[in-house]
């Protein structure tokens, strides 16, 4: 091989070399910090990019998308004197390639040390209680300070959250205990008020069963009452209308026994024959110990029919009623203010009276526990 191609080789290889150096591909989302001889040039965007080997070198390259460093947990004193372990997390995004690299030496380490640092202080202001309950601001206080310290680091803080906030395990158990605690203490009122309700609403069900029973009694007390004088009504109305019958009956009787005996005309020896069969039934009973019958009761009767009566033409006295009037009224007869006594419809009053009665107890009774619940609920706990 002649020098010469050696030379050419060399020269081909040297500018080769060249023009890998002057171009630079950056990728995208990330920028190039390009410094010339030893000074900020420029910052290389994302593509094809072209510099001058040799003079000009990439100083770093920088990352631009949101990034997220999580960091160990750090032991934090809070007001009440009691240490807690807190886990952070940080959302960070770089904005400003040159002052990452040049205002900091490592902004993952001042991000770090800069939440450590802030969230002791916001932390030590607050008690246990607060710091577990307050997440939100402990959030909010930190991103605000980090973003105001890291602005000039070109760093832009977009959210910091707290993984986890661990107090001492004593702590823990006499927080568990507490926790216990109240729920046995929610337990036991939930228990209580269950019991009171539930006894509220056994009086409110007693009460309306009570009052529904008196109702019932009532409207059955008022039925009865209806049922029993109607039954009275009707029961005297009947025995009323069966005396008048049987008095006419037994007017009825008399007449024709008395016209029957007219029309005979008796003589006193008739008389005193119907007199002697009646004897044994006037002696019937317990209380006719002793009957006198009269021995003058045939003379008695003759001298009834001499007085009263006619000689026949068998020489015998016989007993002439007088001529009774045409205008006496007769036994059949009914009286006018009578005829009622054998209606046998019912009486409209007592009719109307029953279905009043019969309306009342149907009738639904206001159930007391809509309007008297809440009164009543109200008032145990004003007591």
């Amino acid at each position: 091989m002649s020098p010469t191609i050696i030379v050419i080789a060399v020269l081909a290889l040297f500018v080769l070399i060249i023009a890998i150096k002057a171009v630079q591909v950056i990728p995208q989302a990330q920028a190039a910090v390009i410094e010339r001889l030893g000074r900020y040039r420029s910052t290389a965007a994302p593509g094809l990019n072209v510099i001058v080997p040799f003079i000009d070198r990439v100083r770093a390259r920088i990352d631009l998308r949101e990034q997220v460093v999580s960091f160990p947990p750090q032991p934090v004193i809070t007001r009440d004197n009691l240490t807690v372990s807190i886990d952070t997390v940080i959302y960070f995004q770089v904005t400003e390639p040159r002052s990452a690299v040049y205002e900091i030496s490592n902004y993952i380490v001042g991000v770090e040390q800069l939440t450590i640092t802030t969230l002791r202080n916001v932390v030590g202001g607050m008690s246990l209680e607060e710091t577990l309950t307050s997440r939100d601001s402990i959030n909010q206080q930190l991103r605000g300070v980090l973003d105001e310290a890291t602005g000039r680091w070109g760093i832009r803080v977009a959210r910091v959250e707290l993984k986890s906030i661990d107090p001492p395990p004593s702590i823990q158990g006499s927080m568990e205990q507490q926790m216990r605690a109240d729920r046995e203490k929610r337990a036991m009122i939930l228990t209580a008020e269950g019991q009171r309700e539930s006894s509220i609403k056994t009086a409110e069900g007693q009460k309306q069963s009570q009052i529904l029973a008196a109702e019932g009694a009532k409207q059955a007390a008022i039925l009865t009452a209806e049922a029993e004088r109607q039954s009275s009504i009707l029961r005297a109305q009947g025995e009323r209308a069966a005396r008048y019958l049987q008095a006419q009956g037994q007017a009825k009787a008399i007449e024709k026994v008395f016209a029957a005996i007219k029309a005979g005309k008796p003589t006193p020896e008739v008389l005193a024959y119907q007199y002697l069969q009646t004897l044994p039934q006037m002696a019937q009973g317990d209380a006719n110990k002793v009957w006198m019958v009269p021995t003058d009761y045939g003379k008695a009767l003759e001298g009834f029919a001499r007085m009263l009566g006619a000689p026949g033409d068998d020489g015998v006295f016989r007993y002439e009623p007088p001529a009774a009037p045409d205008e006496q009224p007769r036994p059949e007869d009914d009286d006018a203010s009578i005829a009622d006594w054998f209606d046998t419809a019912p009486d409209p009053k007592v009719a109307e009276a029953v279905a009043a009665a019969e309306a009342v107890a149907r009738k639904e009774v206001p159930s007391p526990l809509a309007a008297d619940a809440p009164r009543s609920l109200q008032q145990p706990d004003q007591s």
